[in-house]
């Protein structure tokens, strides 16, 4: 099921699936520029966003290998790191 909410006079996207709510990040980003790409690029360069995402990976996705995921937590944070 898809809804939308309007957060600070900006409208994102809540997708419903197996009792969960997923928000859209991109909808999120539109509030502070048009260009949500480079706001959500620059979000997961950071490194504490990078270990959040591999400790969310760790718990909640059975598939995830955190040995190839070690050389995105050294380069996060790195002006030449992208994603």
């Amino acid at each position: 099921m898809r809804k939308t909410i309007s957060v600070k006079d900006t409208a994102v996207v809540v997708v419903s699936a197996n009792n969960s709510d997923y928000i859209s990040l991109t909808d999120i980003a539109k509030y502070k520029t048009d260009d949500a790409s480079s706001v959500i690029g620059n979000w997961m360069r950071n490194r504490n966003t990078n270990e959040f995402l591999g400790i969310w990976k760790t718990l909640y996705n059975l598939n995830f290998k955190p040995i190839e995921f070690e050389g995105f937590k050294t380069e996060a944070g790195l002006n030449s790191f992208t994603m």
